[in-house]
């Protein structure tokens, strides 16, 4: 199995969130006997926690977390859910991260670690969403 990671599941274990912390660290241990990935929107994301990209890139090896860039086909995706999202009354102008992120998850992994189950679903309803909140 493949596990796409979404930044807030990472920012939960490297900030720490109280609230959020040991679902989030279970939920990626437990992932972890898969591979697991995440996009280079999300790493974007996540770099800016770090004051260089060796210490970014050292927190993510120490994981075991592969950066993939978009393909194609994900960024596709992207577009037409962004468009599916505006012709719903949508107010997101240009296509933000959680898009990309959600497309890269459907195209380039098997599901998606995250705690925005509500967003993933409604625009990527193929999409299997782990959210290691629930019951939190």
């Amino acid at each position: 199995m493949i596990t796409a990671v979404d930044t807030n599941i990472l920012l939960d274990i490297l900030l720490p969130n109280e609230k959020f912390y040991v679902a989030s660290a279970e939920a990626l241990q437990e992932s972890a006997s898969g591979s697991l990935v995440m996009c280079d929107i999300a790493y974007a994301e996540l770099c800016v926690h770090f004051e260089s990209q060796p210490e970014c890139d050292s927190f993510l090896e120490s994981i075991g977390i592969q950066v993939q860039p978009l393909t194609p086909a994900a960024h596709f995706l992207a577009s037409r859910a962004w468009r599916v999202y505006r012709r719903q009354g949508g107010r997101r102008a240009k296509i933000l991260a959680d898009f990309l992120i959600g497309a890269h998850a459907v195209k380039q992994a098997t599901r998606l670690l995250s705690r925005d189950r509500g967003f993933y679903r409604s625009l990527f309803p193929s999409l299997t969403v782990y959210d290691p909140s629930v019951g939190s």
